[in-house]
């Protein structure tokens, strides 16, 4: 599993090493390839990537350039992994999940089913040991990865006809990765796993019956409008989704201190930057999907329950491995920590925020 120690040991890693290891001449940039799994210009994902390369860019004063590739630019949406553990990229924008095959608990690090919010997400992350974690599980792979983007909780999706009771997602063909995938196709579902520039020709179609993508802006952006209109607004899969940047752990090594805190600073404010940028987004988009004949939806109780009880199978499935159950248990010991405040307390304000204002 110490894939690290593999490619140090083989001919390729041996070459990146060799092409990380020599100093940089001062007045000279080191350029910087990143690949994505976002096509370019897709709104909000593509902008987190790019987020991060200005970041860098402006805070090195010409010691760092980053240059960011969108999906098959370089490599295809699903191939950024093994582009950078092996090389061929210094660093990908992506989600986490779209990796467990290659480790389950990389699921925590983008959104899991019944998980947390962006809120309780980054308090874990940044004050609960979660970066640390991500490190952790990144560094198996050559990585070093921290969270660089958040698209908040993301809508349950659009379907081609509405959902009535859990037996609708029985031969259901539904795009949706990661854990909450495994949940839905424990209900029956055939799932799909599509880059998000495929998502809107296959709902088109006919490949698929239905997808998840983000939320309100960026759905719009996509056009899924135009195909359907039944649109479910909370889903259990991606209560927050998390974005990260990952960067070849021998590259980022041979960085100096201060190149190494740029990349972190400047994810980290991709990060807040980010999830502000959806939320701010989303309220009008809504307005203009309602105004245009999309009808707003939310899954009756039944079906909730039925994700949960799927969603139990799924956890138990990985919980064999030590890392999957080691960052599982900190993970929803934290959700657990923070929810109880959240809830007495913006939860309650918000409730009579809104009946007031109401009048």
């Amino acid at each position: 599993m110490d894939r690290r120690s593999f490619l140090k040991s083989s001919a390729l890693g041996g070459a990146t090493a060799a092409l990380a290891a020599p100093a940089i001449a001062a007045g000279h940039a080191r350029k910087l390839t990143m690949v994505t799994s976002w096509g370019r210009g897709l709104a909000g994902v593509f902008d987190a990537a790019q987020k991060v390369a200005d970041n860098v860019n402006q805070m090195s004063d010409g010691s760092l350039e980053i240059e960011v590739k969108a999906a098959g630019e370089l490599v295809g949406a699903f191939e950024v992994f093994d582009a950078v553990t092996s090389g061929q990229a210094d660093m990908y924008h992506a989600a986490d999940y779209y990796f467990i095959n290659q480790h389950p608990a990389f699921a925590f690090f983008t959104g899991v089913p019944f998980g947390m919010t962006a809120t309780e997400l980054n308090n874990w992350y940044y004050h609960g040991g979660g970066m640390g974690m991500h490190h952790e599980l990144g560094e198996i792979f050559g990585l070093k990865s921290f969270l660089a983007g958040n698209t908040g909780t993301q809508a349950g999706g659009w379907f081609k006809k509405e959902i009535t009771g859990p037996e609708d997602f029985n031969g259901l063909k539904f795009r949706m990765p990661g854990l909450g995938g495994k949940v839905i196709g424990a209900m029956g579902a055939s799932v799909q796993n599509l880059p998000g520039s495929e998502v809107y020709q296959a709902l088109a179609s006919g490949a698929i019956d239905g997808t998840e993508w983000i939320g309100p802006w960026a759905d719009e952006k996509a056009g899924f409008q135009e195909i359907t209109k039944f649109y479910y607004t909370a889903g259990m899969h991606e209560p927050a989704a998390g974005l990260s940047c990952a960067m070849n752990l021998e590259v980022f090594e041979s960085l100096t201190p201060q190149q190494q805190k740029m990349i972190e600073i400047a994810s980290g404010h991709a990060n807040v930057w980010n999830l502000s940028q959806y939320l701010n987004n989303n309220g009008a988009a809504l307005q203009r999907l309602k105004a245009g004949g999309v009808k707003v939806l939310e899954f009756p109780d039944s079906v909730w329950s039925a994700m949960f009880e799927a969603s139990k199978g799924v956890y138990a499935e990985f919980m064999d491995d030590e890392l999957f159950k080691k960052i599982n248990d900190a993970y929803f010991a934290s959700m657990d920590d923070s929810s109880g405040w959240l809830t007495d307390s913006v939860g309650a304000y918000r409730a009579q925020r809104d009946r007031v204002r109401a009048g």
